[in-house]
């Protein structure tokens, strides 16, 4: 059974993250899904939707076969539990692939890391970002 795992905030699910996690399924037998804690989050803006609410959302995708919350300190936790044999990151993710690959060695985790396409939009209105869904929020409703 090839192992695959996914990992995000998942902020307000959009059919970006759906993309995302479907490419990752295709890759394997199961996927497994962390989703980032928001304390954990500090690279963009904290999430809105709380933790165990992103985490439940995720694991009611078709594609997705575990979802669990990282962990507050070890972000190697999961992965350790896991012991996945894909790493599937994000088109747009802030992980550097390389220094990854060295901390996965130090932590004598042996997978292969693989960086995700992009969604290309399907029509113009098609948003794929958590970000710019706030912004038309706060557009339209502020």
């Amino acid at each position: 059974m090839r192992r695959i795992v996914a990992q995000g905030t998942f902020d307000l699910l959009h059919l970006g993250h759906l993309q995302y996690l479907s490419d990752a399924k295709s890759m394997g037998d199961r996927l497994y899904v962390i989703v980032a804690r928001s304390e954990n989050v500090t690279h963009k803006a904290e999430p809105v939707v709380p933790d165990r609410q992103r985490r439940a959302m995720v694991a009611a995708l078709d594609p997705v076969d575990e979802a669990r919350l990282g962990d507050t300190d070890d972000f190697f936790v999961p992965i350790r539990d896991i012991d996945p044999d894909v790493i599937v990151l994000g088109h747009d993710q802030h992980h550097d692939e390389d220094r990854l690959a060295e901390r996965l060695t130090a932590e004598r985790i042996d997978c292969e890391i693989v960086r995700a396409p992009p969604r290309e939009p399907e029509y113009d209105e098609e948003i794929l970002s958590t970000g710019r869904i706030i912004d038309r929020i706060c557009d339209r409703r502020c």
